[in-house]
């Protein structure tokens, strides 16, 4: 005979089996997704003919720390690497741009959508989600024409300009967040006698940090990685990205040397983990409360 508390140890048991299960299946999946970095750093610290050695060797032998010391090395007689140094304040610059661009633009386009009423507002909003159907590809040639036009090919402002005009995804994540938050806070602003800017600068903002931080890390981490426009608007190589350097750093020698190929590729991946990993229960918190994840 099956007595309650044998029950309930019974399906207690069998929760814990699956939630072990889980875990086991979770673990497994992230040392799926965790094995090309595993490799890349690998790969960095091995010397240049353990890199194509069959079979593939995990742990090198003897460990090079100085192909990091090498990978940044620049105008050597013997190496005559690109600068590395350079290349990341220029991206920590243009990163830098972006992101205020992007906070300040979207926050005030969603707070209209979102909290204000006027003529057209959703028909607007609907165009507005619609540009994000249009591939970059499509438009490419006019915007290039456009900052031809503007003269400024060969500069940063086609990279960072555009951000301080709002993007629909963010504005989308936004008004999301916007929408979450009761009107009544609104209403008894108004009563103190404030206006829209202050209801926005005052409630609004200090409490939608966690959307905000969301929406100035996804787009950090897509101006650190992009590699597409700093190809096709920057000239000089004064003022080249990470990611461009990579590519110019592979391409300058003829055959591509992986240990301090991907010495540099870790380098320039660094920040990247490194932001995530302290900001990741702000970057979950926000995933959460904008509704992003349904």
């Amino acid at each position: 005979m099956v007595t309650p508390v044998s029950g309930a140890r019974e399906g207690q048991q069998k929760q814990s089996k699956k939630t072990w299960m889980i875990h086991l299946v979770l673990m497994a999946l992230s040392l799926l997704f965790l094995f090309p970095l595993l490799w890349m750093i690998s790969t960095a610290l091995k010397p240049i003919e353990q890199t194509m050695k069959q079979p593939p060797v995990w742990i090198p032998s003897p460990i090079q720390w100085h192909n990091f010391k090498d990978a940044f090395m620049y105008n050597s007689d013997k190496l005559g690497y690109i600068p590395f140094l350079v290349y990341g304040r220029n991206t920590l610059i243009i990163c830098i741009l972006a992101v205020s661009g992007v906070v300040c633009s979207n926050s005030l386009v969603a707070y209209a959508f979102a909290r204000m009423r006027w003529p057209l507002r959703d028909l607007l909003f609907g165009l507005t989600l619609a540009t994000m159907m249009v591939p970059f590809p499509v438009i490419m040639v006019p915007i290039y024409g456009l900052f031809k036009n503007l003269g400024w090919i060969g500069t940063f402002r086609p990279l960072w300009v555009p951000a301080w005009f709002g993007g629909a995804f963010n504005i989308f994540l936004l008004r999301q967040f916007f929408r979450t938050i009761p009107f009544e806070l609104s209403e008894a602003a108004k009563i103190d006698g404030c206006s829209e800017w202050q209801i926005f600068r005052q409630v609004l903002i200090p409490l939608a940090k966690p959307a905000l931080s969301v929406v100035a890390l996804f787009t950090f981490m897509e101006t650190w990685n992009d590699f597409l426009g700093p190809l096709i608007y920057l000239l000089d190589q004064k003022t080249f990205t990470l990611s461009l350097g990579l590519q110019f750093y592979q391409s300058q020698h003829g055959g591509t040397q992986w240990h301090l190929l991907m010495a540099a590729s870790t380098i320039v991946i660094a920040p990247v983990l490194v932001l995530f990993f302290f900001t990741q229960k702000t970057f979950i918190q926000g995933i959460a409360v904008t509704g992003l994840k349904g």
